[in-house]
């Protein structure tokens, strides 16, 4: 596994759990904002995986869980021996994804190896190339968030809140689009350089004000709705 990114402890990113995170390495999104830019373009310095999963063996009783995150983990061909792996030390994984792999989300599903996913929708489904700066089969996209849906022990979607690129009518489509979800949660837009395209970086984040008048208008889709970063 191309782990480019390791965090021995977590409160924040896996709900309600003690976390490590993983970072893997590569991404087949280009999104402007992503901030986790060596990731994404799969340049960040490696870490040897025998060396993460020693050290998870040796924090299993202090750690609940491990968040695998990215640049984009169900990209790479190991990921399901590598949580295997990791599921074999009794821990909780939570896997965070673009959805652009829903065969591999499937397989994770079915065989029980993950307990919650958190899935990035990006924009309404006619914005989503410009997005992600590359073209997609949104039908890919559909089927992760149907399995999801119906498949997930647990799992969220979230869409982070980028001025110049979405506006509150662009989060009420992709609020209609995953009507009935569990969960949903509108994140703020964080400048962290650097970001995939500079030229984000001057972007003044939506006032408060905007983000919690926009979460009222799409609250009534989903079972549990919520703003964050704000």
């Amino acid at each position: 596994m191309k782990i480019g990114g390791f965090q021995k402890t977590s409160l924040l990113d896996y709900p309600d759990r003690i976390s490590a995170i993983i970072w893997t390495s590569g991404c087949n999104f280009r999104c402007p904002f992503c901030y986790n830019k060596n990731l994404a373009l799969g340049t960040a310095q490696l870490f040897p995986e025998a060396e993460i999963l020693s050290f998870l063996s040796k924090r299993k009783t202090l750690l609940e869980g491990v968040v695998i995150s990215g640049g984009e983990p169900l990209l790479h061909d190991d990921i399901i021996d590598f949580v295997k792996k990791i599921k074999n030390l009794r821990l909780l994984v939570k896997i965070d994804t673009n959805g652009a792999y829903p065969e591999r989300l499937s397989e994770l599903l079915e065989q029980q190896l993950v307990d919650y996913v958190a899935m990035d929708v990006k924009a309404p489904q006619k914005k989503y190339p410009p997005l992600i700066g590359v073209k997609t089969d949104l039908s890919k996209i559909e089927a992760s968030i149907d399995l999801l849906k119906t498949e997930a022990p647990a799992y969220e979607f979230k869409t982070t809140f980028i001025p110049g690129l979405l506006t509150k009518e662009d989060i009420i489509e992709i609020a209609q689009w995953l009507k009935g979800a569990d969960t949903y949660f509108l994140q703020q837009f964080k400048i962290k350089t650097p970001l995939l395209s500079s030229t984000l970086e001057t972007n003044v984040p939506y006032p408060r004000e905007y983000l919690l008048d926009t979460l009222k208008e799409i609250q009534p889709f989903f079972k549990r709705c919520a703003v964050r970063g704000v």
